[in-house]
């Protein structure tokens, strides 16, 4: 059901559109739809797309609904969980720049103006974003030399992102022709680089408050009974069991992107394929990929 502020305007080669997805938390909702609303200039278009029927939750996202902003609004009576919203934003926005921000994301305020001057000033920059962890979790000596400069603008290098924060340039999407049937957003990320796109967390950092980190000032996991109540996806991929260890799991995610190659071998062609075989023969997991 298309509603808010879908009216019609035409884009220009400078407009952000911009997904967000919610689901259950009226919480975290509240927080990240609101600031994500205040962080957007004129040139960028929300869509909301929300999943399922808690009552709380959608009343949270209607009653910002109306904001100039918002573009669209749609409410998907089934949780249809991530692709399908996905590609309802990337088969109808038609701005210049594509963007997602997960339900329990507070952005930083000039993210979109940030990123989006990056991408002009750098042809061959493809997914950028902002960063999700914690000052805390920088660790400079490992993170130096996947740090370049472009242009004047500097970003920590990886061949993937996190799905929430970041800011694709459209020419990457059509260039890929979409998301294969069973590929994540990291796979695909995967891919834009092996096309040649640079991708990686604009530096310094612009830091986006992931609120579903414990150490977050604005998490509602605050005690082991708000753990069990309610876990994180982080929690539930990675089997963790009590939440010191889910801050743990926390920082050792941002120490994983840092550590992570940049050696294109490392990830394509009969390379990338022998060491995937040797890992699994040696029962390694891959390089986590982080939620968001």
């Amino acid at each position: 059901m298309p509603a808010g502020g879908g009216n019609g305007r035409s884009s220009t080669a400078r407009d952000i559109d911009v997904l967000m997805i919610t689901y259950n938390r009226p919480e975290y909702t509240r927080v990240a739809l609101a600031r994500l609303l205040e962080t957007c200039d004129a040139s960028m278009r929300v869509w909301l797309w929300h999943n399922g029927e808690d009552g709380a939750t959608l009343e949270v996202v209607k009653s910002l609904a109306d904001h100039p902003r918002v573009y669209e609004f749609y409410h998907s009576r089934e949780n249809a969980r991530l692709r399908e919203p996905t590609n309802w934003l990337w088969r109808n926005a038609k701005g210049a720049y594509l963007a997602k921000v997960d339900d329990d994301c507070r952005m930083p305020e000039g993210w979109g103006e940030t990123l989006r001057q990056a991408h002009e000033d750098v042809p061959q920059f493809g997914i950028i974003s902002c960063w999700p962890f914690l000052e805390e979790d920088f660790l400079p000596e490992v993170s130096r030399p996947k740090i370049g400069t472009f242009n004047g603008h500097r970003l920590l290098q990886n061949f993937w992102v996190g799905g929430s924060g970041y800011l694709m340039k459209r020419q990457v999407l059509e260039q890929l022709k979409g998301r294969g049937v069973d590929e994540s957003f990291s796979k695909f990320c995967l891919r834009a680089a092996r096309h040649g796109w640079i991708n990686g967390w604009y530096y310094p950092f612009l830091y986006m408050d992931h609120m579903d980190d414990p150490r977050s000032p604005y998490t509602t996991m605050r005690t082991e009974e708000d753990f069990r109540r309610r876990p994180t996806l982080s929690s539930l991929r990675f089997n963790t069991t009590s939440l010191q260890a889910l801050r743990e799991r926390a920082h050792m995610a941002a120490v994983e992107v840092q550590q992570a190659s940049i050696n294109p071998r490392d990830y394509f062609g009969w390379y990338a394929r022998m060491r995937r075989i040797k890992n699994r023969l040696l029962g390694r997991g891959r390089v986590a990929r982080f939620n968001p």
